[in-house]
């Protein structure tokens, strides 16, 4: 790993972290948070894959829904009006808005086989964004003299990797720049995120293997063809399943990777000097 030892940490001149983990136990907001204090550079993967890798499929998306309302149609042929992606670190809607949902057109769902390509599309950007990371470090040090940085990664990260490949390119290229950290939920953590997501189910990225298979279980159970599924409803059942699936993978991932530290604990961290104190412990915990 880049730090061997507590010890080793606090005394580097420079502190590089990448956290993995669920969409939901508190990657973002530590990384707002060291962000703010004005000392380390944020690097937010999904914000990389929703603006320079998926930015103009995004765009094009608004334009495609724009071109069947003729005021539009006739303002966009005419070059006078123009769509963009308003994308941010806090609000990443337009590219899970663009990932979608499969199931029934008339409740916003999207045909199985687009819906496959579209994640295709999100599996491909996302390994290249987090290939970009290690630019981005010496981007962060060279243009603007940062010497911390925090890799913000999505929940999906899992899904891209072999954890337990020694030679992984992706894992490799992080490792070898970074310390990999896992926020590691409880089972209720797990659950009220079940919840919340049953509140407000939103679009997210799969393993294709996985996805086929659930897809295929869900048509069996529910005795319907794929035009008459209800999106929500299908993303809400995939879910549970989604992070039973994923969670032996981060778990490998901080084994053969990085270290691991609370969700709990997480939560606890209110500054820099937090959240250094929290790795140095959590060094020390694997030795």
């Amino acid at each position: 790993m880049l730090y061997s030892s507590a010890k080793n940490w606090n005394e580097a001149p420079q502190k590089r972290v990448l956290l993995f983990g669920m969409s939901g136990l508190g990657k973002t907001h530590v990384s707002n948070l060291l962000r703010a204090s004005g000392t380390w550079f944020h690097y937010s993967v999904d914000y990389r894959i929703g603006t320079r890798y998926m930015g103009e499929h995004i765009a094009d998306n608004f334009k495609r829904e724009a071109m069947r309302v003729p005021l539009l149609r006739e303002l966009l042929l005419s070059d006078s009006v123009y769509i963009a992606s308003n994308i941010t670190f806090q609000n990443l809607a337009p590219l899970s808005t663009y990932l979608g949902k499969p199931g029934n057109p008339d409740q916003g769902g999207l045909p199985f086989d687009e819906y496959m390509k579209r994640q295709e599309q999100h599996r491909t950007a996302e390994i290249a964004a987090l290939l970009d990371t290690p630019h981005f470090i010496n981007r962060a040090g060279d243009l603007y003299g940062y010497d911390n940085f925090i890799c913000d990664t999505g929940g999906s990260i899992c899904e891209v990797v072999d954890p337990s490949d020694e030679n992984d390119p992706v894992l490799r290229a992080l490792s070898d720049n970074l310390l990999m950290v896992w926020i590691e939920g409880s089972d209720d953590h797990t659950a009220e995120l079940i919840r919340r997501f049953d509140r407000a189910p939103k679009p997210m990225y799969y393993q294709p293997q996985f996805l086929d298979a659930a897809w295929a279980e869900y048509l069996a159970e529910q005795g319907c063809r794929p035009e008459q599924v209800d999106p929500d409803a299908f993303v809400r059942w995939t879910y549970a399943r989604a992070l039973a699936h994923r969670q032996p993978r981060y778990e490998a991932m901080a084994k053969n990777w990085g270290i691991k530290v609370c969700a709990n604990d997480v939560a606890r961290v209110h500054t820099p000097d937090d959240f250094q104190a929290l790795i140095a412990q959590a060094l020390e915990k694997q030795r």
